[in-house]
């Protein structure tokens, strides 16, 4: 299924008819599904209102996929972003709006964070009960990453409505994997609400490599992939990146009026440590400090918007902040100690990963050996950056050595564009 942007609404509700009834007599046959087998992939039709703007889709309105819902079983995988957005401009969390519509929701799974958004990075989570709905929340940051059968063996469909920022290391897009492959093996079919990519502007950074696959990177995409979620999901599909090659049974709910080159902000912070627009737009070049010795800012309320660490020289580090304990960070770098180094949040919006930043960092520690940890492998997806800036490469030398594998990528992912 494609998306039709219908002007003639009679035509329009008469289509809208017709494919949900098609669409509840699919459902009534047998989902038995083979390993390897083609699943279709459908891209929800524009519905119930043609002309809307762009907020009227972003923050997703659930009338707009009721009828692939109704009558069915449904668990949500989301967190505090899964809102629908109301008429005076206030949300409402998307498993309260279902319940009132009389959906028969049974479950949350909740990914890193938490279902509230509250919990450190890489803080476990462990299952809990909602307090408002009394519904079970299960975690996919605790012991398990991936809902089990025996989780999903009483759903029918589960809606998965997460915001993502567009970079590989944020580990919402290792989520959707597996609950993509947990959907998969139990026949079950899954609809991706798609939300806009802030970061969509732009694609860059090395290539992941299979062998340093990890639950910060699974897969082999550059730092920044230019997709949003729904798309991303159509590419984990369609290059059978799902263990054992499976497919899974997937319909994206699309945005309206939307291009990757639309500016959007988001209208509720997707981790407690991107707290706004700037920090969003830095992530991708910030976030190698955490594989370093140095601070990208956790602690403080200008979480990857600075960097210091208490060695580096004032003279030429002027910026000065001590980490406490705060939310999203309970035990952050340096805890307690005066911190300098540069603050960046008068960055003009960046159309690419700068490097300039950490490698000035390096060259400014006082113990070079010890600047950089395991962790950097991880984010960067490749071995090769730490040895290039080790080895004294310019921030142009480096950059020069991502494009075969960028120019590689894109057409890859030209394959599975929702958007222009």
């Amino acid at each position: 299924m494609v998306y039709i942007n219908f002007k003639n609404t009679y035509f329009f509700w008469v289509f809208i008819l017709v494919f949900g009834f098609i669409s509840c007599a699919k459902k009534s046959s047998s989902k038995t599904i083979k390993k390897n087998h083609q699943i279709s992939q459908n891209i929800a039709p524009d519905s119930l209102s043609p002309d809307g703007i762009i907020d009227d889709l972003i923050i997703s309105k659930p009338v707009d996929y009721l009828y692939l819902i109704k009558q069915k079983v449904i668990g949500v995988v989301g967190n505090q972003t899964s809102v629908v957005k109301n008429k005076n401009n206030s949300f409402t969390h998307l498993v309260d709006t279902l319940i009132s519509l009389k959906i028969d929701i049974k479950k949350v799974f909740s990914p890193e964070h938490g279902f509230r958004g509250k919990a450190d990075a890489g803080e476990k989570i462990d299952d809990a009960k909602d307090t408002k709905t009394g519904l079970p929340l299960i975690s996919l940051y605790g012991k398990n990453r991936k809902p089990s059968q025996e989780q999903l063996k009483d759903l029918d469909v589960v809606i998965f409505d997460i915001q993502d920022v567009g970079v590989r290391f944020y580990t919402y897009i290792s989520t959707l994997h597996y609950v993509m492959e947990a959907c998969a093996e139990a026949n079950i079919s899954l609809i991706v609400i798609d939300r806009p990519n802030p970061n969509s502007h732009y694609i860059d950074g090395p290539l992941l490599e299979i062998e340093h696959k990890s639950f910060v990177g699974m897969h082999p995409v550059p730092v920044t992939y230019g997709m949003t979620i729904g798309e991303y999901a159509k590419m984990i599909n369609g290059e059978k990146w799902l263990k054992d090659g499976l497919q899974c049974e997937l319909t994206i709910m699309p945005i309206k009026n939307y291009t990757h080159q639309t500016m959007y902000s988001l209208p509720i912070k997707p981790s407690p440590n991107l707290p706004n627009d700037v920090s969003i737009n830095l992530y991708p070049s910030l976030c190698f400090f955490e594989g370093t010795t140095a601070s990208a800012g956790r602690g403080t309320a200008m979480q990857f918007q600075i960097f210091g660490a208490p060695y580096l020289p004032k003279k030429e580090f002027s910026f000065s902040f001590t980490p406490i304990a705060n939310e999203g960070a309970k035990h952050p770098k340096f805890k307690g100690e005066l911190c300098y180094g540069k603050d960046l949040r008068k960055t003009k919006r960046l159309n690419a990963i700068d490097l300039s930043w950490i490698v000035e960092c390096y060259k400014a520690s006082n113990n070079k050996s010890q600047f950089f940890n395991p962790f950097l492998t991880k984010l960067a997806g490749t071995k090769n950056l730490q040895q290039q800036i080790e080895s004294g490469l310019t921030v142009e030398e480096i950059r020069t050595t991502w494009q075969q594998g960028l120019e590689s990528f894109k057409k890859t992912r030209s394959n599975y564009l929702i958007y222009d």
